[in-house]
């Protein structure tokens, strides 16, 4: 039996505020962390009030959460991102706002306990690695990448946008801030890339995938009359997709819409932001594509969006120029209603062309749900094609449409693959496992640390 007495306490940290991947990777752990000896309290930027999408307090209830209050505009803190279209990007910050953000971060680091923790976790690669290097440098860092930032850095080594005026710094800074790191958590399909980009020994690296809770992601189908009256109470009942207004419940649907899923073959669902990597602008295409080839409808359900947030054309444009009309859009839901919604679907398509991971994949599998994803990055390490699910390459419209079709088409190949996903998912992406491999890293860096630790003077957050 794994030894569960408390080994160590681990302050966390999350720059963002919760709406992407990296937010569901840290609750995740910060919950399953106890079981493997290290108790969590986790820093996290927090945009809105209570019951608002992006409040920490809301996203993280449960666990010993301190918010680091953002409040966007031109003289408060605003928290800037690694996205090349994002209105602010980290390598369009200046000086003068890096030094706030370092500085209220060292203050909510201090605040939280970090001068007495005995590691300390900090999901990506910002300020607040600065912050802990300077207030509490006698502690050690275990960084965590969620890959977004290693796209940061391929940008700027290659066609970084005009206004990123920093760019060169911020390179300088993320390259630092790793090497300063005890160790650094890599997505599996990222270990080489970090290496290079980031300019430390691959020894440096301890790849650990991201994961699933299966007693909340499980096998419970939806089928007839309760798989509709599902689908009639997100799309109709309670409609969240928005359109370019940015406002939730601006796009809904009449009873009348949903007629699709009455004769459906089998219904699709997408889940994710709507950035640029995840392709959602060739899956409308491609599906429409593939509707004209099946002979019964199959809709696509489009969960997801954070509001107000997209990459490229909206996802409601490419609808309308498409002329799509089994393309739903469900908009942005708590990650608690998600396994209903795969349980109420019969395959995923996930066409991203940079995802490091994928973190819809393995939840959709935890329910026996199979998928059709690209053969790169992350999704290639997750989907075996064939087996657990279909692979097409990226970017190619007319492969994902014959997948899609041959998908559809298939019922009993469709279950056999989502049983087989079921069962790997189970034993590889089981976030107890993964939390037990992280607290072991931490084990060991706390003891590299006591063995070589020189006592340093700490500076004062301002």
């Amino acid at each position: 039996m794994a030894d569960r007495r408390q080994r160590g306490r681990v302050v966390a940290a999350l720059f963002f505020f919760p709406r992407g991947g990296s937010a569901f990777v840290a609750r995740s752990l910060c919950r399953a962390l106890p079981a493997a000896g290290w108790n969590a309290t986790l820093v996290s930027g927090s945009l809105g009030r209570r019951g608002d999408p992006g409040c920490a307090e809301t996203f993280f209830r449960g666990i010993d959460v301190r918010p680091f209050r953002y409040r966007v505009g031109p003289e408060p803190l605003s928290p800037p991102s690694y996205e090349t279209a994002a209105e602010l990007a980290f390598p369009a910050v200046d000086d003068v706002a890096y030094e706030r953000l370092v500085a209220a971060w060292g203050h909510a680091l201090g605040a939280a306990g970090a001068a007495t923790a005995s590691v300390l976790h900090l999901h990506h690669l910002t300020p607040v690695h600065e912050a802990a290097l300077r207030f509490f440098p006698d502690v050690p860092v275990v960084s965590h990448l969620h890959g977004t930032e290693l796209a940061m850095l391929r940008a700027i080594e290659t066609t970084p946008p005009p206004a990123w005026r920093y760019a060169a710094r911020w390179r300088q800074r993320l390259r630092q801030w790793a090497r300063a790191s005890a160790a650094l958590v890599c997505l599996p399909a990222t270990s080489d890339e970090a290496a290079v980009l980031l300019g430390v020994g691959p020894a440096r690296l301890e790849s650990l995938p991201n994961g699933v809770d299966p007693e909340l992601f499980s096998r419970r189908p939806l089928s007839g009359t309760s798989r509709l009256a599902f689908w009639r109470h997100w799309l109709v009942e309670d409609p969240r997709g928005w359109d370019e207004s940015g406002v939730p419940g601006t796009v809904a649907y009449e009873q009348a819409d949903l007629t699709p899923f009455r004769e459906a073959a089998a219904v699709l669902i997408s889940a994710g932001r709507f950035l640029a990597v995840k392709r959602i602008d060739l899956l409308v295409r491609a599906h429409q594509r593939a509707k004209e080839q099946s002979p019964r409808p199959a809709p696509l359900v489009l969960v997801g969006g954070y509001p107000g947030e997209w990459e490229g054309p909206h996802p409601l444009r490419v609808i309308r120029q498409t002329g799509a009309r089994d393309v739903f859009l469900a908009g942005w839901r708590p990650h608690r209603k998600m396994p209903l919604a795969f349980n109420a679907a019969d395959l995923l398509v996930f066409p991203s062309a940079g995802d490091s991971f994928g973190l819809p994949l393995v939840e959709a599998a935890a329910c026996g749900v199979p998928a059709i994803a690209t053969a790169v990055g992350g999704p290639a390490e997750i989907v075996r094609d064939g087996e657990t699910g279909w692979l097409v390459p990226p970017d190619d419209e007319a492969a994902l449409a014959r997948a899609i079709v041959e998908a559809v088409a298939n019922p009993r190949e469709r279950r056999q693959r989502g049983e087989r996903a079921r069962a790997e998912s189970a034993g590889r992406f089981a976030w107890t496992v993964i939390a037990a491999s992280l607290g072991s890293l931490f084990d060991e860096v706390c003891r590299s640390h006591a063995a070589s630790a020189r006592p340093r003077a700490k500076a004062q957050p301002l």
